[in-house]
């Protein structure tokens, strides 16, 4: 599968810009991945890190859910892999399938979307726990944007060591 990424417009508004630049980000994410096999998506970057690209789609499907259902929507569930909301257990994907991680990730996308599309503004509020905090969808997108460029580039690394694989 060849993951499709479009640019971010120029010109916009914020939540077009902000839509706009997550959509690329993510676009990333999928794009480092493809062509590439289960056992290679598996593949470790060095000991005792267990950072693989898998490890960090799960990851990502994690954060988008915690963000965006548990902060911004108030839901009460728990995280995919660890019951203990420990992120790091996801990154552990060494026995995960690209399609188990890929779905989980995509579901939580969707969900993310789905919520900043009907949020009446980027003003709306959450409750970040670990903070103590209430946070605004805004600062929920910029976070994700952040997280997810400084996931990627880990991903460029994961990427070049499995198949010699660089750039954009």
């Amino acid at each position: 599968m060849i993951t499709e990424r479009v640019g971010p417009p120029f010109i916009g508004g914020e939540r077009e810009m902000l839509r706009a630049f997550l959509d690329y980000h993510r676009a990333t994410l999928a794009m480092k991945c493809d062509g590439l096999s289960d056992e290679e998506l598996r593949r470790q970057s060095m000991p005792p890190s267990t950072l693989s690209l898998l490890g960090l789609v799960r990851h990502m499907a994690e954060v988008e859910r915690t963000w965006f259902r548990r902060v911004i929507n108030r839901e009460d569930i728990p995280l995919v892999w660890s019951d203990e909301g420990d992120y790091q257990v996801a990154y552990d994907a060494s026995g995960a399938t690209r399609s188990e991680a890929f779905e989980a990730w995509r579901a939580e996308v969707e969900h993310s979307r789905r919520i900043e599309r009907e949020a009446e503004s980027l003003d709306v509020t959450g409750y970040q726990v670990r903070w103590e905090a209430e946070v605004s969808l805004r600062m929920v997108m910029l976070h994700l944007i952040h997280e997810y460029a400084r996931h990627n580039g880990h991903a460029d690394f994961l990427r070049e060591g499995i198949d010699g694989t660089v750039g954009a």
